[in-house]
């Protein structure tokens, strides 16, 4: 099933919605998302500062980064035609230069309120040894019906806002 076909009423608990596999990170990738966001900090691209002065592992990929990537796997996750509502996740280990990463969202639950379909997703972001360096829960809303549509923008209710992420986090 693709995300342009996905129905809301065919979704299951432990469903794999998407998954974004972003390969290695290399030391230049870290360094151009530096750039772009104005991150000079010398952790992102200096290996003898990163080791010596910082005493960490290596050069790191840029948490923003690694948010960047689970917004772009909610938002794979649901479609065009829907949108990632609410995010929230814990850094949980290091990524490093070198490392290869992908993300994975995975259907926890679902919630229909009227017209609207309410997906709350499990978000990690995985290595190359399936170590989860980030992880925590995406809400997105969707068509619950066909012909349905998410307003835009998307304004929620008071009903909307009684759907709350899993208590682990």
């Amino acid at each position: 099933m693709t995300a342009a076909s996905l129905a809301f009423n065919t979704l299951a608990a432990g469903q794999v919605l998407a998954t974004v596999d972003k390969g290695v990170i290399t030391t230049a990738h870290i360094m151009r998302w530096s750039a772009a966001v104005e991150n000079f900090h010398r952790i992102h691209y200096d290996q003898a500062f990163a080791t010596g002065h910082d005493k960490l592992p290596g050069i790191l990929i840029n948490g923003s980064w690694k948010q960047h990537v689970l917004v772009q796997l909610a938002k794979d996750s649901v479609g065009p035609a829907g949108w990632l509502w609410r995010m929230k996740f814990r850094y949980k280990k290091m990524d490093l230069a070198g490392d290869a990463l992908r993300a994975v969202s995975r259907v926890v639950s679902t919630r229909a309120i009227g017209e609207l379909g309410f997906v709350t997703l499990a978000i990690e972001l995985l290595n190359q040894a399936d170590e989860v360096s980030t992880a925590g829960h995406a809400i997105v809303v969707m068509p619950a019906h066909a012909g349905a549509g998410v307003p835009y923008p998307f304004e929620p209710a008071a009903a909307h806002r009684e759907i709350a992420f899993p208590h682990e986090d």
